[in-house]
């Protein structure tokens, strides 16, 4: 009797569907990311991009930086969002979840400041679908502090069924 192949995704597919999902529920009117924060295959905590708690969303007006017109990567200090990687560790710090060697799947290459704190978090890896603009600064800072991070292929080849 022939072996049949695993119809199931990978788990790097897996979680990052997951991840995508998590970063419908987003309420930033410019841009939608999800991060999922993973360890030993289990799921730790999720996070997606937005105001904070208590606070007006974005596509109520509730970040001046989203409901003008500003172009993409000016008039940062006038965001009120918070980031899915930055949310996803406030998750978990919230309802106890400690981070130390999970691997953090994110729809989008994390941003500078949430490589800092990925990296202080105590995350091991990252995985990621996009890329974001500070892709170059963010590579060398997680190779200097030992985090491993990679591009998701999106076929599915045998790296992403591990």
């Amino acid at each position: 009797m022939a072996k049949t192949a695993d119809p199931r995704p990978g788990w790097d597919e897996y979680f990052m569907r997951i991840a995508e999902v998590v970063a419908t529920r987003s309420n930033c009117s410019r841009r939608h990311v999800g991060a999922v924060i993973v360890k030993d295959r289990h799921i730790l905590s999720t996070g997606y991009n937005g105001t904070p708690h208590g606070v007006k969303n974005c596509f109520e007006g509730g970040c001046p930086r989203c409901s003008g017109k500003v172009e993409s990567g000016t008039h940062l200090d006038e965001c009120l969002c918070v980031h899915a990687e930055q949310n996803a560790i406030c998750q978990a710090a919230l309802f106890g979840q400690a981070v130390d060697g999970a691997t953090a799947y994110v729809t989008v290459s994390p941003c500078l400041t949430c490589a800092k704190l990925l990296i202080n978090a105590g995350i091991r890896e990252v995985v990621y679908q996009g890329d974001y603009a500070f892709l170059g600064t963010v590579k060398a800072i997680f190779r200097s502090a030992g985090v491993k991070h990679r591009k998701l292929k999106t076929d599915k080849t045998e790296e992403n069924k591990k």
